[in-house]
């Protein structure tokens, strides 16, 4: 066995109402579910040797006490907060907890919709944010994770 410390996982957080990704406004938001999201994140992740921690969750105390949680134990995070993008202070507060890199993600363009939409809690604190890209912005947010970590 080897004395080498593990490498931490990335975690993945995924807000409200993405646990009916392939259901809810599939033209804007495709046809991929959560569980395809969650897999291709890990394969993503298993190119570089690390491995994923998901949770999704419609609760934001539950994702702000996850975050708190995931101190010294993760390496970074890769996070599509959903609408508390655009509502959530404390979550932005919380993802500092940490002290690691965090990348943003968004399936659709935000910018291209309704102007609420435009303004991100999470962004200034995040060391990445990918819009517009679909459900392959999760795998390029693990890519620059991987690098950020020196992978």
């Amino acid at each position: 066995m080897s004395d080498a410390p593990e490498t931490p996982p990335i975690l993945l957080l995924n807000g409200p109402n993405l646990n009916m990704l392939g259901v809810r406004q599939p033209e804007v938001y495709g046809a991929d579910t959560l569980e395809d999201v969650v897999e291709s994140t890990r394969r993503t992740a298993a190119e570089f040797g690390l491995t994923v921690r998901a949770l999704q969750t419609n609760h934001e105390g539950e994702m702000i006490d996850a975050v708190h949680a995931a101190r010294g134990e993760i390496g970074g995070i890769v996070i599509n907060p959903g609408g508390w993008t655009h509502t959530s202070v404390a979550l932005a507060d919380a993802l500092v907890v940490p002290e690691v890199p965090v990348v943003e993600v968004h399936i659709s363009n935000v910018h291209a919709r309704e102007p609420f939409r435009h303004h991100s809690y999470i962004s200034p604190i995040a060391a990445g944010v990918i819009v517009g890209c679909g459900t392959a912005g999760y795998e390029f947010a693990v890519r620059r994770i991987a690098a950020l970590m020196g992978r």
